[in-house]
């Protein structure tokens, strides 16, 4: 890898960004282009991270090129070029939405649990007939609507709750998940949309999307409330589904417990198909 090579293309095209470019305000500036700092808060990195990689003294990830390069705004020839420098490949393509036969199979398979699946964005492609019977997504009419992640942090679910600790853990998945994303899919612009715009919303989310808090697993409680006001507390579980970058959530009892027999009735009561397009999509 050309490392100098690298950090001497990074440092031109930081000084050669007008901030106003990136949403940032131009005033009176000492220098030209972007401070490192700035770059650094954009691209979620600290500026002495971004120091050691101008001076070649960091080796870059394929995912730190992207987001060095989506910060920046860069053009297609600038990134191709930061990505060869580095010695990685330039990704390609927008987040996939098809629900593929590994998804497909998941929720055919398992009808009488509550499942739905989710793309790289975080939308909500599809579930089952059992998971909409929980009947607490409720539909606001916002773009994003059904998108998990602008439910939890801009538009909260009235029939969803969590503790502290369990809300915790399902906010830094979350935003891990779609850091992955942008990440991998730097052209997705509607993408990159609902990353700004959560950032501008939630206060909470930016803080995390500035300094992400790694979780190991996803599994945690949550309380369903339907429609006719009974509550269920179920287990969730994130299964990735990789061939087809998807992800689904299943909801579990706890074996022998009255959450249990309230699930075991509403599956009694569902009449619908085990395949159920949701959604009208966001990014992607």
């Amino acid at each position: 890898m050309e490392q100098d090579g690298f950090g001497a293309a990074l440092r031109r095209l930081r000084e050669a960004t007008a901030p106003e470019t990136v949403g940032l305000p131009a005033g009176r500036r000492r220098t030209r282009g972007l401070r490192r700092e700035e770059l650094g808060d954009l691209a979620g990195m600290s500026a002495d991270y971004v120091r050691r990689l101008e001076q070649g003294r960091s080796h870059p990830s394929a995912a730190v090129v992207n987001a060095v390069a989506r910060a920046l705004r860069a053009g297609r020839a600038d990134y191709e070029q930061l990505c060869a420098l580095a010695g990685y490949a330039a990704a390609e393509g927008r987040v996939p939405t098809e629900l593929g036969p590994g998804a497909t199979r998941l929720l055919e398979r398992f009808a009488d649990t509550p499942v739905v699946v989710y793309d790289a964005a975080m939308n909500a492609v599809a579930a089952n007939s059992t998971f909409l019977a929980l009947e607490h997504w409720d539909l606001t009419g916002e773009r994003w609507e059904w998108n998990v992640a602008w439910r939890t942090f801009c538009s909260p679910l009235g029939g969803f709750r969590q503790s502290a600790a369990d809300a915790s853990d399902r906010e830094a998945v979350m935003v891990a998940r779609l850091r992955s994303a942008v990440l991998r899919y730097p052209a997705d612009a509607p993408l990159a949309d609902l990353v700004d715009e959560m950032r501008t919303r939630s206060s909470l989310f930016d803080t995390l999307w500035r300094a992400p808090r790694p979780v190991d697993a996803y599994e945690s409680n949550a309380a369903f409330t339907r429609s006719n006001g009974e509550t269920l507390t179920l287990m969730g579980n994130f299964i990735a589904i990789p061939g087809d970058d998807l992800a689904a959530v299943m909801l579990t009892a706890a074996p022998g417990s009255a959450d249990a027999v309230k699930l075991a009735e509403v599956v009694g009561a569902v009449d619908g198909p085990a395949v159920v397009k949701v959604g009208h999509l966001g990014p992607g």
